[in-house]
């Protein structure tokens, strides 16, 4: 016999009143930008300052929209053009599922550029702040795909104590890589940022915090990838890589040469 875990078949929808309903996602969605956006208050207040108090209020409008537009056109795009080409109005049934984070992470980049132009606070500055907050929502998110009882493992071995039938999936034992996904991408990169952000000698090399997230997301996308089923649209792709690992390995490049080129700006004696 294979020890295994039959999932417990949640209700996706947390609350219904009539027609109006309020869903695990959109819970995940929610709790993880009001926590970033408490956390994204403490980080600008400390040195060296980029921004104040009341323009982190005001970012967490364009994080939304960056993480809704972009995580849904980022899907649309990267994921299943041809589908939503033929039938354009499918776009926006978002509550039929389908965000993409590399989407996301463009419409909030896009987001901090056009926000800090507008209120001239220092580009890299202010996404080092806001990469730090960001794996709060990643852990939500993935939480969220583990209660819908989607984006679930690939085949699992026979000696593993967690491995879990989906029902969605068939009588196969999988892993839980949502869990996996929320552990890597949501809790080890949230610790490790908040190490990171702990010294001020590095939160003064502006763009430094920035590149340790996006090459720590795309290490933990990677491997994560590795356990998950791929779409079953897409399947494979080059080499046998999976589209979530071919997406981060640009963030990766990018991740690093943001780490190579940060420069130390002078901080008080004494700074850690």
């Amino acid at each position: 016999m294979i020890p295994v875990l039959l999932f417990p078949q949640f209700d996706p929808v947390l609350v219904q009143v009539g027609p109006f309903a309020i869903r695990w996602y959109a819970l995940a969605y929610i709790a993880g930008l009001v926590l970033g956006w408490r956390l994204l208050r403490v980080m600008v207040r400390r040195a060296p300052t980029v921004a104040t108090i009341p323009q982190a209020d005001d970012f967490l409008t364009w994080a939304t929209l960056g993480v809704v537009l972009g995580g849904r056109l980022g899907y649309v795009l990267f994921y299943q053009p041809s589908q939503y080409l033929e039938n354009p109005l499918r776009i926006f049934e978002v509550w039929q599922g389908g965000m993409s984070f590399h989407g996301g992470a463009l419409g909030v980049a896009i987001a901090i550029v056009i926000f800090c132009w507008h209120n001239k606070v220092p580009l890299l500055g202010m996404a080092d702040r806001v990469a730090v907050c960001v794996p709060i929502g990643l852990g939500f998110g993935r939480i969220a795909n583990f209660i819908n009882g989607e984006l679930w493992g690939r085949p699992a071995p026979d000696w593993l104590p967690w491995a879990m039938i989906f029902p969605a999936a068939g009588p196969v034992p999988r892993h839980p890589s949502q869990i996996y996904q929320a552990i890597l991408e949501g809790l080890v990169l949230f610790l490790l940022m908040l190490a990171l952000a702990r010294r001020e000698r590095l939160r003064a090399r502006f763009g430094f915090l920035t590149g340790a997230f996006l090459a720590g997301y795309a290490v933990a996308r990677i491997i994560g990838e590795f356990f998950r089923q791929p779409d079953a649209f897409l399947g494979f792709l080059y080499a046998g890589a999976t589209m979530g690992q071919l997406l981060s390995i640009p963030m990766l490049l990018v991740g690093i040469w943001l780490m190579a080129r940060s420069r130390p700006v002078a901080v008080p004696d004494g700074a850690t």
